[in-house]
């Protein structure tokens, strides 16, 4: 996952409420923000599932998430 499909999955998920969680909640199992973790070079992958586990998304919605739909030639 990179940090652009990382960003685009919170807000897919999240909506109105994305910006804030990204900024304000801090991730228990990081100990910092999704901000915070990414400029720390924390994996988007690890962020994207730390928010999730806080957040309680269901399973089904956390794998495949922020990646574009494949171009059609």
């Amino acid at each position: 996952m990179r940090r652009s499909e990382l960003l685009r999955a919170v807000d897919d998920e999240f909506g109105g409420r994305a910006t804030a969680l990204t900024h304000d909640l801090v991730l228990g199992a990081l100990g910092r923000t999704a901000l915070e973790a990414l400029d720390a070079g924390v994996p988007p992958r690890e962020i994207w599932l730390a928010l999730c586990d806080e957040t309680e998304v269901p399973a089904q919605r956390r794998y495949g998430v922020g990646q574009l739909e494949p171009r059609r030639r």
